[in-house]
């Protein structure tokens, strides 16, 4: 892997996105969207995960974190990503999916072509972190983060988003706690 992509500084202030096997569009029903929120929400309470921005998109999640003690951000994530991935296998099997066996198949393709003992690979590997460390990157990926769903063209303004941080900058209180970034 490369020395590029890894959380170097425990002090720092990081751009990440979490993405699904294939880029497959999983986060279309809103049960799965909670889902992910409820777990960053046990990291934020329970592991010091600090979120300064997010937006859940159709197969992706952006973050803009941090971190106060133990432990690092890479556990962390690799935590959220573990919980939810055996979190969307429990939810295919109560909630009407109409492509439950077509996601369940994708899912166990993808870890087929891994040698872990896994059933079901949900995540793709990795989460491409990007330290901001000028007020300029920082500014750039909130308003990238923030404008993902007008430019998907789920919303016309990014506050209108409830799966988003945009609705906190923008005065409303949203879904997770957001330490605002300066």
């Amino acid at each position: 892997m490369s020395e590029k992509y890894k959380f170097h500084d425990p002090e720092g202030i990081y751009f990440v996105t979490l993405t699904i096997v294939g880029w497959i569009d999983l986060f279309t029903r809103p049960d799965y969207k909670y889902m992910i929120v409820e777990s960053i929400k046990y990291c934020q309470k329970e592991k010091g995960l600090i979120v300064h921005a997010w937006c859940i998109m159709s197969s992706h999640v952006h973050l803009i974190i941090s971190k106060r003690g133990e432990p690092g951000l890479s556990e962390i994530l690799r935590d959220i990503k573990k919980y939810t991935s055996k979190k969307t296998i429990e939810l295919l099997e109560v909630i009407n999916e109409s492509r439950k066996e077509w996601l369940l198949k994708a899912f166990e393709l993808a870890a087929d072509k891994i040698k872990r003992n896994s059933k079901y690979k949900v995540w793709q590997d990795g989460n491409h972190p990007v330290l901001l460390d000028t007020n300029e990157m920082m500014q750039q990926r909130l308003d990238y983060i923030h404008n993902n769903p007008v430019e998907a063209g789920i919303v016309d303004e990014p506050e209108y988003y409830v799966f988003s941080s945009a609705r906190d900058y923008a005065g409303r209180k949203g879904l997770l706690d957001v330490e605002f970034i300066d």
